[in-house]
């Protein structure tokens, strides 16, 4: 599938997250958000999941449940990433980073955003949000 240019800085996440799992530390944490900080400048976007609220006109970000009973907002660094999910079939749209963040930081209702749910995955709290925007 063909990447569009919002969506390029994708790679560059999806490889900082790589690091992060292969060695967790401090420092490939920091690197990783520092990736993810320029990308947001750079406003690349990241595929977000959304689910339509049957009878009404509006749709609601979709959110993942992790083991220990969190909420989060999905999003996603490729179309490919997005396809490797046990529900691939979701209607999805493309925002910039910054959006996503914005959204997650002003409502109660989730933890933060998941990237990459279901592979090179990484938890961004909203704690780790408020750092990325700086």
């Amino acid at each position: 599938m063909e990447q569009t240019k919002e969506l390029a800085g994708g790679q560059r996440i999806e490889e900082a997250i790589l690091q992060v799992q292969k060695e967790p530390s401090q420092e490939s944490l920091a690197h990783a958000l520092t990736i993810i900080r320029r990308e947001m400048k750079a406003e690349t976007h990241l595929i977000v999941a959304v689910d339509s609220i049957p009878g009404d006109a509006q749709i609601s970000l979709r959110t993942v449940t992790t083991e220990d009973g969190k909420r989060w907002f999905a999003a996603f660094t490729s179309f490919e990433e997005q396809l490797k999910g046990s529900n691939p079939v979701m209607s999805a749209f493309t925002a910039p980073i910054a959006q996503v963040f914005d959204t997650a930081l002003s409502t109660g209702l989730v933890e933060g955003v998941i990237v990459n749910p279901w592979n090179r995955t990484m938890l961004l709290d909203k704690n780790l949000i408020r750092i990325i925007i700086g």
